[in-house]
């Protein structure tokens, strides 16, 4: 393995995931630099320039821009929307570059086949943005449960509270809510959780059925006191809703958090009328009853893993916005955790522990419960060395999770159980 070294890295999307990356460059400019980005918003594009001093002539409207010429950086990170992560992928993947590609790899399994051939045929660095696996809380859940402290793993329970407001922002008005311009809601946001739980119970999944439906977030179920409005800024029920643009973005502004979900808005909210603006014209301040989304509003998964291990992963929009919780069944005793905390009940004992794991160092001010930080320091890690077991979420283990997930939509929809 070789000494680490600063590494250059290429973003292709400068939105809020973008960003994200590329802001841990900013933090550790030791380690490593953003030399080059691709973005078709020029106010996305100009901001992550100037943010990074990227040299003009690597600034970018589009990423083939940059992938024509020879490799001019050691990794590139894949940040644009879901269904443009294949092409430049497999692209960058043959002329050398170290991958890091943002969840899912792909809407559709046989790109996300055709990304996997590429990697390991260029024998590239790569790992999937599954930064669930990288937090400190999870590292601590895996070692419970590999020490067998809870004896034989027999069963899981797992809840994803995506929270009211969240999934009124991201899918119902925002990038996930279509599946023609996005993909299935288990796949955009929640092939987080089964390749979690795949991770934690540490065994292929055998056998998939799931059910969810598109419940709330239809026009049939828009409250008659709003009446025909488009828009919150125009409802006279808005005052009422739980889903008012107006009070969940203007009350962010208000209180001076002028980052995600705001930022999506505007890149520059900073002041009250671009807010308003952007209520009024974009797609943020449309009605939730009125939009043009499909994907579920909640979900649920069955899973059967060898050992005969079970599991059940509960997808809902209607919830606080909180971590996910999770309790997992042994012969010898039980986890109860939620991000934070894990509480250990031995059978013999009767004694219950609680384990603090952000004491252990997870940063959530970071993302994701420190996730975000931690894939990044592991994937700027092993460009450096050259060594990819330091990636939790490489390419043969993504491609299990994802093809577990697109058997569960499939299950979803014909209403049956599918064997994998």
């Amino acid at each position: 393995m070789k000494q680490q070294s600063k590494i250059s890295l290429l973003i292709l999307g400068a939105g809020g995931r973008g960003s994200t990356y590329a802001n841990y460059a900013a933090q550790n400019p030791d380690e490593v630099q953003v030399v080059g980005v691709a973005e078709p918003r020029p106010a996305y594009r100009e901001k992550m320039a100037a943010e990074h001093h990227i040299p003009v002539q690597n600034v970018a409207l589009d990423w083939r821009d940059l992938a024509e010429r020879p490799q001019m950086a050691d990794a590139v990170a894949i940040t644009m929307p879901d269904a443009l992560h294949a092409e430049p992928a497999i692209a960058l993947a043959r002329q050398g570059y170290a991958i890091l590609l943002e969840k899912p790899m792909s809407p559709t399994a046989e790109d996300c086949r055709r990304v996997v051939e590429a990697v390991n045929e260029h024998g590239n660095i790569f790992a999937v943005c599954h930064v669930l696996r990288y937090t400190a809380y999870t590292q601590a859940l895996k070692k419970l449960v590999t020490s067998g402290v809870i004896g034989d793993l027999v069963c899981v329970q797992h809840l994803e509270p995506v929270g009211y407001w969240h999934d009124a922002h991201s899918f119902v008005r925002g990038n996930w809510r279509n599946l023609k311009e996005s993909s299935f809601m288990l796949l955009s946001k929640s092939c987080h959780d089964i390749d979690w739980l795949r991770y934690i119970v540490g065994q292929p999944c055998k056998q998939v059925s799931s059910f969810g439906a598109l419940t709330h977030f239809k026009k049939s179920q828009k409250p008659a006191e709003a009446g025909e409005a488009l828009r919150c800024l125009d409802c006279a029920y808005e005052a009422q809703c739980p889903y008012s643009a107006r009070r969940l973005y203007m009350g962010m502004h208000e209180s001076g958090k002028f980052w995600w979900p705001l930022d999506t808005l505007t890149p520059e909210p900073q002041n009250e009328a671009s807010v308003l603006q952007a209520l009024r014209e974009g797609p943020y301040g449309r009605c939730v009853y009125e939009c043009d989304n499909d994907v579920v509003d909640h979900q649920v998964v069955s899973l059967l893993y060898e050992k005969d291990i079970t599991a059940t992963f509960t997808m809902v929009a209607f919830s606080e916005l909180g971590h996910r919780r999770t309790t997992l069944f042994g012969t010898r005793g039980e986890l109860r955790s939620n991000g934070e905390k894990i509480v250990h009940f031995d059978f013999l004992s009767e004694r219950t522990e609680v384990i603090d794991t952000q004491a252990g160092g997870a940063d959530a001010a970071s993302g994701h419960g420190g996730g975000d930080y931690g894939l990044m320091r592991s994937f700027v890690k092993a460009v450096a060395t050259g060594d990819q077991s330091l990636i939790l979420s490489g390419a043969a283990d993504t491609l299990e999770t994802h093809l577990t997930t697109f058997a569960a939509e499939q299950s979803r929809l014909e209403g049956r159980t599918i064997s994998l």
